[in-house]
């Protein structure tokens, strides 16, 4: 994800109604970065255009990519270009790692895991973020979608001890993007005649319905998860 069309713009209140799972995303990975000690050793796993290095000031920050996902983004930035799943680093390097809104674009999202564990100290944290209802982005590198299930199997699968795995939202969350969503089809050519009533009918309904949220308890409709792991102390 990046953060350049107007509505991320919003005053962060209006954001975190109309766009939960970034806000989320963005207030895990702020609380992430003030856990660790100055100095830490940090891996962005699947970094992009580096939008997170700022909440790492007082450590030391790597960002990691492919460099393949948008032929738009600027990825000079970054401190390494390599495959997630073969990473160009020894053992036990990082004291913590991120890897945000990455995983799907992984052909196998169970060896980039395994990849960041073996560079981790013990004890070492994990912050992952992964999407479950999500539409296809940055084709045709878009694998997976993931259960909160399926992601505790992969972490463990990688030798990560599961901490948390987090909902970011229920379903009337995820309906209300979806619905925000459907304004997209009235964009481009004589399209655009049709945005305005469509803004009209859809938009009231997607700020209403998040106010209904704490009505799914489960939350097996969701936008996507926060997961929080770490590999085992010695």
């Amino acid at each position: 994800m990046r953060y350049t069309e107007p509505v991320y713009r919003l005053p962060k209140p209006l954001r975190r109604h109309i766009l939960h799972f970034e806000v989320e995303i963005e207030d895990a990975v702020a609380a992430f970065a003030g856990e660790l000690a100055g100095g830490a050793r940090v891996l962005d796993a699947g970094a992009g255009e580096g939008q997170y290095a700022g909440h790492f000031a007082r450590q030391k920050y790597c960002g990691v990519d492919l460099a393949v996902g948008d032929a738009g983004w600027d990825y000079s930035k970054l401190d390494a270009v390599a495959d997630l799943g073969a990473l160009p680093f020894g053992d036990g390097v990082f004291d913590a790692a991120l890897h945000i809104v990455t995983i799907e674009h992984l052909r196998e999202p169970g060896r980039a895991l395994a990849e960041m564990a073996r560079t981790l100290k013990p004890g070492g944290r994990l912050l992952v973020a992964a999407p479950h209802e999500w539409e296809v982005h940055q084709a045709p590198h878009d694998y997976f979608r993931f259960t909160r299930y399926g992601l505790e199997y992969l972490l463990d699968g990688a030798g990560l001890e599961v901490i948390e795995i987090r909902a970011a939202g229920g379903y009337f969350r995820l309906l209300a993007r979806r619905l925000l969503n459907g304004l997209q089809f009235f964009t481009g050519g004589m399209r655009w005649l049709g945005f305005l009533p469509a803004a009209i009918l859809l938009v009231p309904p997607a700020v209403i319905l998040p106010l209904l949220d704490g009505l799914d308890r489960e939350k097996n409709f969701t936008v996507g998860y926060l997961c929080w792991a770490k590999k085992a102390a010695r």
